[in-house]
């Protein structure tokens, strides 16, 4: 497996990463309406407009991407970042695709400058955050109107 910047090119593949994933594995844990509107939002045109403000990443095993992750300012500040849109394709998940992909966006500019790093975690993913050390913001571990928590990492 093989991290790389994400290109436009790129921008398919991972539109139909994203809404595998959440059609196999969020579901579990959201309902299909509202995952559909998530995935309905997540257009490769979308996601080539949101890497001219983040950094993306693809992971590939060979050609195909089975993996990716943004990360980007919080609201244009110096000193925090976001991280933004981490998928595993189902049949890789837990084979250390995701640890990849975090460490890359951990080694990010984006990250290295900030000192504090907010997660918008999914229901699904909450134990694999919590893994790289980030935890409920302001210790609220409520889902917020997106149904999402509100994750945070001090470094």
């Amino acid at each position: 497996m093989e991290i790389r910047k994400f290109a436009p090119e790129d921008a398919q593949a991972v539109s139909e990463l994203i809404a595998v994933t959440m059609r196999t594995t969020n579901i579990k844990d959201y309902p299909a309406e509202l995952l559909e509107q998530d995935i309905a939002y997540l257009t490769p045109e979308r996601l080539i407009e949101r890497s001219g403000w983040m950094h993306s990443y693809v992971l590939c095993d060979g050609e195909q991407i089975i993996g990716c992750g943004s990360i980007g300012p919080y609201w244009g500040k110096e000193d925090e970042s976001n991280l933004f849109t981490i998928f595993v394709r189902p049949d890789f998940q837990g084979k250390g695709a995701g640890r990849q992909i975090m460490e890359a966006l951990e080694q990010d500019e984006f990250f290295l400058r900030a000192r504090r790093i907010e997660i918008p975690a999914s229901i699904t993913a909450l134990g694999f955050y919590k893994k790289f050390g980030y935890d409920h913001k302001d210790g609220i571990a409520e889902l917020d109107e997106e149904q999402h928590y509100k994750l945070e990492k001090f470094r």
